[in-house]
């Protein structure tokens, strides 16, 4: 699934690829130049495939791109960062991945 196309659907707050009629998403908070990513959700039918990580890895190179600092709420999220270090860079200092 190497064709993932990453919306930021900022009306719902959230993330997202579609596959197929099933939504994956990543719901966020936004406050000035920080973003809180809250919730990780691949549906059921989909789980297994390395969709959830491919679409953390995509949402952390557009927050990337917009400069935004990074607070991980979501557990999923702040394992793909303990297993890929190189995105800690984005994490707003003193939050701790383990």
């Amino acid at each position: 699934m190497n064709d993932l196309k990453l919306t930021d659907n900022s009306d719902a707050r959230q993330y997202q690829v579609q596959i197929g009629d099933q939504i994956a998403r990543i719901e966020y908070i936004k406050a000035k130049d920080k973003i809180y990513l809250t919730h990780t959700e691949v549906p059921i039918a989909l789980e297994g495939n390395g969709i959830g990580s491919q679409l953390v890895n995509m949402a952390l190179e557009d927050i990337d791109k917009k400069d935004l600092t990074l607070i991980p709420l979501c557990p999923f999220v702040a394992g793909y960062i303990k297993d890929h270090p190189e995105w800690k860079k984005l994490v707003l200092k003193g939050i701790n991945i383990k």
